[in-house]
């Protein structure tokens, strides 16, 4: 359902041959700025245990039409979600494609030049595996936010159309599938996040065709473990920082899918 002026989206329908089920909310539109209305579920963000679902099961089995309401869900929404300062660690897989010197793995530069991963790259457990070595990360904990580098977001500096067709996925959207997901999520980190706006893969051969974002329904609805998009984590790779001090402190909203505060890191330049 979903009203212009304000209120909560979903879907009645479950989408894909794995039915995925989505909550989002929608504030009141605001003319000239948000037509449309304006949603927590846009830029830096960090979704909530109640945003996606298989049909109308979520995490712990809670059932979508017993926690739904007009102003969002009465379970597992932003009110839960308190600040976090933990261990952040930083898998640089664009880094690692470029060290390997696997071409194959780039796709044309951004428009201000730099490089990204190619638009459907999936990264893999050995991608990870290499990455935590690059980083000199030894192992994944309970409670780190994994943060993964595919220079994405480079796509949107200048705003330029090109740019912003590639950053929307018209090519697909590098990032991580089922199999990596399960592997994450049995670490019970934190948070799993990326610096696209999707974190798993999208256009790649090996996404199932008739499914749609599997990885989230594993991270958030089996493993609950919540999932950070459009983080930008260059800075931290260019000053040789593959584990800080991760601290995000989601607004405090009941109900509520997601969170967009930026997060803020703090950690030790080795360059």
């Amino acid at each position: 359902t979903f009203e212009a002026d304000g209120g909560f989206i979903t879907s009645l329908t479950p989408i894909g041959s794995n039915k995925v089920s989505v909550h989002e909310e929608r504030f009141p539109t605001i003319p000239d700025l948000a037509p449309a209305g304006a949603t927590y579920q846009i830029a830096t963000q960090l979704d909530n245990l109640n945003h996606v679902g298989a049909a109308e099961f979520f995490y712990n089995g809670h059932r979508g039409p017993d926690f739904l309401t007009a102003f969002g869900t009465t379970r597992l929404g932003g009110e839960h979600m308190g600040p976090i300062v933990t261990r952040g660690v930083v898998l640089d897989i664009l880094g690692l494609k470029i060290a390997q010197g696997e071409a194959s793995a780039l796709g044309p530069p951004a428009p201000n030049g730099k490089p990204v991963l190619t638009a459907n790259y999936r990264i893999t457990l050995e991608d990870i595996h290499d990455a935590m070595e690059l980083g000199r990360i030894d192992s994944i904990e309970p409670g780190d936010v994994v943060l993964f580098r595919t220079g994405w977001n480079q796509l949107l500096q200048g705003r330029t159309p090109a740019g912003i067709a590639r950053w929307n996925g018209a090519g697909g959207l590098p990032g991580l599938y089922v199999r990596e997901a399960r592997f994450l999520g049995s670490r019970r980190p934190a948070v799993v996040a990326s610096d696209t706006w999707a974190l798993e893969v999208l256009g790649s051969p090996d996404n199932v065709p008739g499914t749609a974002f599997p990885a989230h329904q594993e991270l958030l609805m089996r493993f609950g473990v919540r999932i950070g998009e459009s983080v930008v984590v260059d800075e931290l790779v260019e000053d040789g920082v593959y584990q800080c001090v991760y601290m995000v402190t989601p607004q405090f909203v009941e109900g509520s899918t997601c969170g967009n505060t930026p997060p803020a890191a703090l950690g030790q330049p080795r360059r």
